[in-house]
């Protein structure tokens, strides 16, 4: 956790924002009290990779069968 005054924090605004992606909690204070937290929401910045849940997802084999008892009819 990093904790930083927000009058500095406005000077060291990109090194904030970095401390926030790189998952730190950031904690802006005013007259030394916490007034603000700043997290990061992509924390992890690895690309995606196609096809890296594979074997993890199972469907039965009649997934796309029709229901007995379900019809079109709308009253």
């Amino acid at each position: 956790m990093t904790i930083i005054e927000i009058s500095e924090a406005q000077s060291q605004f990109q090194q904030v924002i970095a401390a926030a992606l790189r998952g730190e909690e950031v904690i802006l204070t005013q007259d030394q009290q916490p007034v603000v937290k700043i997290t990061g929401i992509l924390t992890d910045l690895a690309p995606r990779r196609p096809g890296s849940a594979e074997g993890m997802i199972w469907m039965s084999d009649d997934f796309n069968d029709s229901f007995e008892d379900f019809t079109d009819d709308i009253p």
